[in-house]
């Protein structure tokens, strides 16, 4: 097997894990760990991961002039995303959440828009109103009466906060990916995010009642640690060693597929017309405000 068709794998494996995570994470929260709570677990155990492996990495001191950048990627990147996405999964369904984080892709070409002055063409205006059509549709249609699901309509609009955080943090950290190696970069941003998320977490930690977690609740902390916050990243810094940068993103347009497909088949979710509707609306205006016109030329 060929070091491209392993980037693939790697590729889809990244996707299917951030997939299946909608309904694994969900399944703990809140009758074991409350969201917060289940986000320090997170942070604090990807930065001890990362720490470790970054032995085996190249020694980099950050730039004292980075810092600030690095604070407020972390800011955004591994405190306001993951807590509003936790949050929101804990109040909205798995397959709300699968749609929605899509939108994270029309975020960022609004967001360039604004902060790098990125122009925006008619074929990705019509996308991102598609986009947010779905997106409403699932927050002012979507509500049902669900026990594991207290406020879906709260709940998708801080998954919207959520696409929005983690599309600024794309942004942002660009320029220090492109300076610093990649375990020197996330050991710092999830150490950060360990401080930052410190006073939010505690009180949701020290309620963890961890006699009183079964071991299928503990196989999901850790596949939320290991796979979702661990694995994902480097399956995807060595899917770019192969593959363009647009290819392995073309990856996250099958994250609501296998979500949906894995939420039905565990039974811990439903489909409805408004959310078929909503995520062919959001898919559809994904794919448009990020495809390349074909005579961009004659568009710009």
């Amino acid at each position: 097997m060929n070091r491209r068709t392993l980037a693939i794998l790697a590729a889809l494996g990244a996707t299917t894990i951030y997939a299946l995570n909608h309904t694994i994470a969900k399944g703990v929260m809140p009758h074991y760990v409350q969201p917060f709570g289940f986000i320090m677990l997170r942070v604090t155990g990807a930065a001890v991961l990362f720490w470790i492996f970054s032995l085996f990495g190249p020694k980099q001191k950050i730039a004292k002039r980075d810092w600030g950048r690095l604070f407020v990627c972390s800011f955004f990147g591994m405190v306001i995303n993951m807590l509003a996405f936790f949050k929101g999964l804990q109040l909205s369904t798995p397959i709300n959440s699968s749609v929605l984080v899509t939108v994270t892709p029309i975020i960022v070409v609004i967001l360039s828009a604004l902060l790098i002055k990125e122009k925006i063409t008619w074929q990705k205006a019509m996308g991102i109103l598609m986009g947010f059509v779905g997106a409403l549709l699932l927050i002012l249609m979507g509500a049902e009466v669900r026990m594991d699901a207290p406020n879906i309509p709260l709940g998708n609009i801080l998954l919207i906060v959520n696409a929005t955080a983690y599309g600024t943090y794309l942004i942002l950290v660009k320029k220090l990916i492109e300076k610093y190696h990649p375990l020197t970069l996330m050991k710092w941003l999830f150490t950060i995010g360990v401080i930052i998320n410190l006073p939010i977490t505690l009180s949701e930690v020290q309620a963890i009642q961890w006699s009183m977690i079964p071991p299928q609740a503990y196989a999901s902390i850790a596949f939320v640690i290991i796979g979702t916050t661990f694995l994902t990243y480097l399956f995807n810094v060595f899917a770019l060693t192969q593959l363009k940068a647009s290819s392995v993103s073309a990856f996250t347009y099958l994250q609501p597929l296998i979500g949906i497909l894995f939420a039905l088949g565990t039974g811990k979710d439903s489909l409805s017309i408004i959310k078929i509707v909503a995520a062919f609306l959001v898919l559809a205006g994904v794919y448009l405000a990020n495809r390349k016109p074909v005579r961009a030329k004659f568009l710009d």
